[in-house]
């Protein structure tokens, strides 16, 4: 493997179609497409400064490496690609990759990131900005935090542990998600979603988790969150009390308390809930 140290990179294309290089302490600058078509790199303690750093490339990986928000529409088209320790800026990052590992990386500027992509690894990740990881698919995400609205809108076969959502209309339209231990903190929470499992987790949200297939909480907590569960299916079991329950068409809630229970006939049948509330189950039997 040819090794490149030290070197500044400058004009379009600089390293085109190049394989088996390892790069070191280097910066790319004043060009586009630095690293297009490229198979077989590995890059450590690099800055990319302009456009498209690497498109339709293949069996990359990156360490301590920063990509300035100039580098914007980074790495689309690419396979294989493994990133640890590092500052990704630019928005618009990753689209229609497969094969993505994030490890102990930061985001800041996450517009628009990872959309249509394929199995997909987050570690240690936070990332900031609107509609990340919108119609992608088969992602595991262990200790991921996003602040920006719309996130996994469109996702699937999905699966996050220990982690942080600070957003908006997160996990709309999608399908198979299973998140365990986490934070999940906005407004219309996972609306028009197929198989929604939350384990151990904690929910804040107005209007959320509604217009559900197959919604699954098991030993959830669920913190200002009201008009919840309408017109979805349900098996929930909550360890803390629910500000208000509208028309779920069918299942059970399990509850500590509900502040309100709302159950319109005319929209639902109310036979095909079963409402708990073990609290007030205990005071019945003092």
């Amino acid at each position: 493997m040819q090794v490149l140290e030290q070197e500044h990179f400058t004009g379009e294309r600089a390293l085109y179609h190049k394989n088996n290089l390892k790069i070191n302490l280097s910066s790319f600058s004043d060009g586009e497409s630095p690293l297009k078509e490229c198979r077989d790199i590995e890059l450590d303690s690099c800055i990319f400064k302009w456009k498209y750093p690497l498109w339709y490339s293949e069996n990359i990986k990156v360490y301590n490496t920063q990509f300035l928000e100039t580098a914007r529409s980074g790495i689309w088209y690419t396979h294989n690609i493994e990133i640890k320790n590092s500052v990704i800026e630019a928005p618009k990052t990753f689209r229609r990759c497969n094969g993505i590992t994030l490890i102990d990386t930061v985001m800041p500027k996450a517009e628009e990131t990872f959309w249509s992509c394929k199995n997909i690894k987050l570690k240690n990740v936070s990332a900031a900005g609107n509609y990340f990881l919108m119609n992608s698919e088969n992602i595991f995400a262990d200790n991921l935090r996003v602040n920006g609205n719309y996130a996994f809108d469109g996702a699937k076969n999905i699966e996050i542990h220990n982690s942080v959502f600070l957003t908006k209309d997160a996990f709309w339209n999608c399908e198979n998600v299973t998140v365990y231990n986490s934070t999940l903190i906005g407004e219309y929470l996972a609306w028009n979603t197929k198989n929604l499992t939350l384990i151990n987790c904690t929910v804040e949200s107005n209007q959320g988790l509604c217009y559900v297939e197959n919604l699954k909480m098991e030993n959830c907590r669920m913190i200002d969150t009201d008009l919840c569960f309408e017109l979805s299916t349900v098996d929930c079991e909550i360890n803390s009390k629910i500000d208000s329950v509208k028309n779920p068409i069918s299942g059970t809630v399990r509850a500590k308390s509900i502040g309100e229970i709302i159950l319109d006939e005319e929209m639902i049948d109310p036979s095909k809930t079963v409402i708990l509330e073990t609290d007030k189950k205990i005071k019945e039997h003092r």
